[in-house]
């Protein structure tokens, strides 16, 4: 027996990065993926490198992680394809954008709350009912170490992450006794294509080269070095499975110690 066979995982922001590397990494161990993202041709194709290498029933297609009618048609889409509801349900999909505070405009401050918050409150609603009708589910919120302590040029995707940990902690509540846990991981700066064209931003927006910040970034970490999506992915395994059962309401970081609450 695999560790998630018969399971049924919904992940958004599927299509690359950590959402890449958590949906092969449930497929390995035999849970059927279904994967949405805003572009769907991203999903596609990693839906298909899944069923190429695993041979797992999968889904893919285009969401909107803000906009609730999207949410709703994505899931009425996994119930027709799978005939039911997520067992676990990997909340991913996010937006990072950097500015001061007094350059920070209301539609970027709207946008990080609608993706990376608005957009785990409308999945995690829509998954939580099945999940307490039989009695076993599992959602994973993927924030951020800098839900936790903020940093300069931030403030809105700082404050966005801070309000899904708050939102872990009191749905992991509500559902404690339901065999339903709810947790979040805190990824420090991970390797992806999200870090990439952050460093590309600064050295548009600085002129200093992207290799001397990606080198400062990695100062940062006591370990000296980013961390690997497939790190996240393997804590994102540990919480699906039947072996994290007791772990509900926390905020995991992924971040080689850079933070230490």
């Amino acid at each position: 027996m695999k560790k998630l066979d018969g399971k049924i995982a919904l992940i958004t922001g599927g299509g690359r990065g950590i959402g890449r590397a958590i949906a092969l990494a449930f497929a390995r161990e035999g849970a059927a993926v279904a994967l949405v993202a805003r572009t769907a041709t991203e999903v596609e194709r990693v839906a298909s490198e899944i069923e190429e290498e695993c041979g797992v029933e999968t889904l893919h297609a285009a969401c909107d992680v803000s906009d609730a009618a999207s949410v709703g048609r994505a899931f009425a889409r996994l119930a027709e394809k799978f005939g039911r509801g997520c067992d676990i349900l990997v909340n991913n999909a996010g937006i990072a954008e950097s500015a001061p505070l007094s350059k920070t405009d209301d539609e970027m401050w709207q946008r990080h709350l609608a993706v990376n918050l608005s957009g785990t409150f409308y999945c995690t609603r829509a998954a939580l009912p099945r999940m307490i009708e039989r009695g076993w589910g599992r959602v994973i919120n993927v924030a951020s170490i800098a839900g936790k302590t903020g940093a300069p040029y931030i403030a809105a995707y700082a404050a966005s992450k801070h309000g899904v940990l708050g939102l872990t902690r009191s749905a992991a509540l509500e559902v404690a006794t339901r065999g339903v846990t709810v947790n979040a991981i805190c990824p420090g700066y991970v390797d992806t294509d999200m870090t990439t064209r952050a460093l590309a931003n600064i050295e548009a927006k600085t002129g200093r080269p992207a290799a001397e910040t990606l080198e400062a970034i990695k100062r940062m970490s006591p370990q000296g070095r980013l961390v690997t999506a497939e790190e996240v992915a393997a804590v994102a395994l540990l919480l699906a499975s039947e072996e994290g059962r007791g772990i509900t309401g926390q905020a995991i970081n992924v971040d080689g110690g850079s933070v230490l609450f």
